[in-house]
């Protein structure tokens, strides 16, 4: 059941602090269409049970057959945040809906010029690592590009469920290969960071990590886990999510916490003893099929399943259960909602990268306060064939001003040099349509 329609969200593209403009990047095979299943799943437009297995964001025939992204697809999500997920948020908002414009790229290397073409149009990027093979080669190469485009990145470690499932790794083991990941990947942050951008390294502690099993559409940030424990702990959220992460343990014995570990058998860091263990106890219970003890376990943790879910076993048990606890679309959304900027604020910094004319004309003006009223500038990324022969779809982002149907636009191409009419043309905007996948959405200008 799709819970908005096309004049929703032509409604919220008015809250201009209420949209995020991101990409999902990463190196192939790292799990990117499958997680964004779960995003997808949160707006309605698929069934929660099949996220992970369906990859609606890989629309062409050869995608599905052979398992990659071979071209960028764009999708537009809305999101009605409950009050309490946004209580923390100290941005600017309008209201708690949301509009989540995202664009699911290619982590091959062959497809790289796929990838600068989504991260043109956007502002933030969630980057997908897997945990277990770490950052690679295009992980790299899509970061360098991502940060030279001045696009801030949060992260996500994902196929976890690789760790309890298929390589049974202790808490501690756990927690370093985690955090060699995180490290890596903010070695690489350091390197390209620009002064406009400020500090793009990301931080568990901070919530600008997700932890994640796209297959299985569950992930956390620390901050669910906080959540769960200040009250218990009578503690402030943001010194418990400190304490869950880097070099702080706790004793259960004695009931404090240390910067060392005691070297009792009881004394584990916050991460293991809290977030970790937690997890691998419900996987483990649910792939034994003992339900005696998960249901007291579950109603602890004040999850409620459905009477038909209570028959499943093993793995579909778990996956459901995992869902229903850390769905993945509440832990990637709450980041990308308070760690990605809206286009009125990312506009300011990425004008010079944008626009090649003066920066302080109207054009540009218009750009960095992200003008709705201003002269019509949309860069336009790529072009996508239609289904009639000889026609296209001109994929794109408005970055001031409006576009609307029978507008007549001038469209500067490549090769255009001010001044000169050498490829410029005037034509009229035939149709306007939102992406959506494999479909388009037809829009209505309201005046």
């Amino acid at each position: 059941m799709v819970k908005f329609t096309a004049e929703e969200l032509r409604g919220i593209m008015d809250k201009k602090n209420n949209i995020r403009n991101m990409s999902v990047i990463a190196h192939v095979d790292h799990g990117k269409s499958t997680l964004t299943d779960s995003l997808v799943a949160a707006a309605g437009i698929i069934a929660q049970e099949v996220a992970g297995d369906v990859r609606m964001t890989d629309t062409r025939a050869d995608e599905a057959e052979r398992g990659i992204t071979i071209k960028s697809t764009g999708i537009s999500l809305f999101y009605q945040m409950t009050p309490e997920s946004l209580e923390m948020y100290k941005g600017d908002r309008d209201g708690d809906e949301y509009l989540i414009n995202l664009i699911d790229s290619p982590g091959h290397v062959d497809f790289s010029s796929e990838v600068t073409a989504a991260l043109r149009i956007t502002d933030g990027a969630l980057v997908v690592v897997d945990c277990i093979e770490g950052v690679c080669v295009q992980t790299e190469t899509v970061l360098r590009q991502a940060l030279g485009e001045r696009i801030r990145p949060v992260l996500t470690v994902n196929k976890m469920d690789r760790c309890f499932l298929e390589l049974q790794f202790e808490g501690e083991e756990a927690y370093q290969t985690f955090s060699r990941v995180i490290e890596n990947a903010n070695v690489i942050m350091a390197t390209y960071e620009d002064v406009l951008l400020g500090d793009v390294q990301v931080y568990p502690e901070k919530g600008t990590v997700a932890f994640s099993a796209g297959l299985h559409g569950w992930a956390f940030t620390l901050t669910n886990f906080a959540k769960m424990y200040a009250s218990k702990f009578g503690v402030d959220e943001v010194k418990m999510m400190e304490r869950l992460w880097g070099e702080n343990f706790f004793d259960p014995a004695t009931k404090k916490w240390t910067t060392k570990n005691t070297g009792t058998a009881t004394c584990k860091r916050g991460f293991v003893q809290f977030c970790y263990e937690p997890i691998k106890q419900i996987i483990a219970t649910c792939m034994n099929d003992q339900k005696d003890k998960l249901w007291p376990m579950l109603k602890k943790l004040g999850v409620t399943m459905k009477n038909d879910e209570k028959d499943l076993m093993g793995k579909a048990l778990m996956k459901r259960v995992m869902q229903t606890w850390l769905p993945a679309s509440r832990a990637l959304l709450e980041m990308m909602i308070f760690h990605l900027p809206s286009p009125s604020k990312a506009q300011r910094y990425r004008v010079e990268n944008l626009y090649e004319g003066p920066l302080d004309d109207v054009y540009a003006n218009a750009i960095r306060n992200c003008d709705p009223d201003g002269p019509l500038m949309l860069y336009v990324s790529k072009m996508i064939p239609a289904s009639d022969k000889g026609r296209f779809f001109a994929f794109g982002r408005v970055f001031a001003g409006r576009v609307a149907t029978g507008m007549k636009v001038r469209i500067m191409g490549p090769n255009f040099v001010p001044g000169q009419k050498k490829d410029l043309y005037v034509k009229s905007v035939q149709r306007t349509v939102i992406w959506m996948g494999k479909k388009q959405e037809d829009l209505v200008l309201w005046t």
